[in-house]
């Protein structure tokens, strides 16, 4: 079992806690990116120095700018440094009382990083990487014993002084005080809702949450992007449409998320997580998404252009005509007037093939998210609050209790896909209780009227 989450222990407990640590001095390795200066402007609002590192200072230096721009605040400049890898990595590391690896995604890269990190920290600094879903263990293999037991995954979200989801991953070597002392250093001074997750590939919130944006991507071939986007909207729980979101994310690191998952896990549903043929094509011609200014969606003289995945070519969304979609303008507003269970039971009880469609995406969520409890976390709150503030999405937990339960199995069966077992015992024990138990936030907030 893990240690209890900080919001649960004593105020004494959480004092001997944070004093069992100082964090005075951070280093951000791959402070040019946008999860790198994200990161380092975070940790500027409570510690007096951070060094951003790059592999120039010009690029260090632009991350620093960046991080700004991004928080408009003058702390980030009065509280940081910048510098390159061949200058100042040693001096800086070796000084550091928690060292932030945020480097590009790729395993090689990082271990290689880790190593040079390794020889001048010291025996008693933290060591932390942004990783999205790479092993820990595995990260850690070769590393000094002092390494190991002060590594761990420290996973924010993207832009982290938004989005206050965050994973937190130990390996199997690390320092279970440490574990304790991140928990509630990132809880209370950093203002983070934190999740425990096992050492999984994509850990919880990546595991489930681009198992649905794949999923969106593989209907796009036989649906077209902007039909999935409306049936997949944010009727549906969530913020931002599935499609816009791979957009944002970029197609290569989703590629880089779901290939990784796809690789290393076998599950109920393993084929929902295969990257799409036509992805891996147009990813080799450059097609990345928002940063190469083109994946499903591009604008070209202020006209919006849709991809059509299996030409490759884009049409603009004025020519693209929809079927009846009437059925999510009474969900929206019902959503709008603040009667979730009834727009719910809209959606639920719609004739439309489209919400059948739109149905078997958040049964597949459902299902999915409760199937890897006991794997990924160990209940399904975990879950609950890194879809609902890392993601943005309706929890699970809170579209079981919406629709029902037996509605909800109903659903699910109907869509073709297993049924968990946490649902079909509480099911047969007549349990009328509520499964979304965080004390975090109103549901309200995940049904978008649109």
């Amino acid at each position: 079992m893990t240690a209890p989450n900080p919001s649960s222990r004593s105020r004494a407990e959480l004092h001997d806690l944070l004093g069992s640590r100082k964090v005075e001095h951070v280093v951000v390795l791959g402070a040019n990116g946008a999860m790198g200066y994200g990161s380092a402007a975070l940790f500027t609002t409570v510690v007096p120095k951070v060094t951003f590192l790059a592999r120039t200072k010009a690029k260090a230096s632009e991350g620093l700018k960046a991080a700004i721009n991004a928080v408009r605040s003058s702390t980030v400049a009065l509280h940081s440094e910048a510098g390159d890898y061949d200058k100042d990595f040693d001096t800086a590391v070796s000084k550091a009382d928690l060292i932030f690896e945020a480097v590009t995604e790729d395993f090689d890269i990082k271990q290689r990083m880790f190593e040079r990190i390794d020889r001048v920290r010291r025996p008693d600094s933290i060591v932390a990487t942004v990783t999205s879903g790479l092993s820990i263990n595995a990260l850690a293999e070769g590393r000094s014993e002092s390494f190991r037991k002060n590594f761990l995954g420290l996973h924010f979200f993207n832009p982290p002084n938004v989005i206050v989801g965050t994973e937190l991953i130990p390996g199997k070597d690390t320092d279970p005080k440490l574990v304790d002392f991140i928990d509630a250093y990132s809880t209370k001074r950093l203002g983070r809702v934190m999740i425990r997750t096992a050492d999984t590939p994509g850990f919880a919130g990546n595991r489930v949450g681009f198992k649905v944006l794949n999923e969106a991507a593989q209907l796009a071939e036989e649906y077209g992007p902007l039909l999935v986007e409306r049936v997949v909207g944010p009727y549906t729980g969530r913020a931002l449409t599935p499609l816009a979101t791979v957009d944002l994310v970029g197609w290569d690191i989703h590629r880089a998320i779901v290939d990784n998952i796809h690789k290393n896990t076998s599950d109920e549903v393993h084929a929902t997580l295969k990257l799409p043929g036509y992805m891996a094509e147009l990813i080799q011609k450059g097609t990345l998404g928002n940063k190469s200014g083109a994946g499903f969606f591009k604008v070209e003289n202020k006209v919006r252009l849709v991809l059509d995945p299996k030409s490759g070519s884009y049409k603009p969304e004025s020519e693209i005509k929809l079927p009846d979609l009437s059925y999510i303008k009474e969900v929206a507003r019902l959503h709008h007037d603040g009667r979730y269970k009834e727009a719910i039971k809209a959606l639920v009880e719609s004739p439309s093939e489209y919400a059948a469609l739109a149905r078997k995406v958040v049964a597949g969520y459902v299902s999915y998210a409760f199937h890897r409890v006991g794997e990924v976390t160990e209940s399904i709150s975990g879950i609950d609050d890194i879809m609902g503030f890392g993601f943005n999405w309706a929890p699970p937990s809170v579209l079981v209790d919406t629709i029902g339960l037996k509605e909800t199995i109903a659903m699910i069966e109907k869509s073709k896909l297993p049924v968990p077992k946490i649902l079909t015992d509480a099911a047969k024990g007549g349990s009328s209780r509520r499964f979304y138990t965080s004390s975090f936030g109103n549901i309200g907030r995940y049904f978008v009227a649109g």
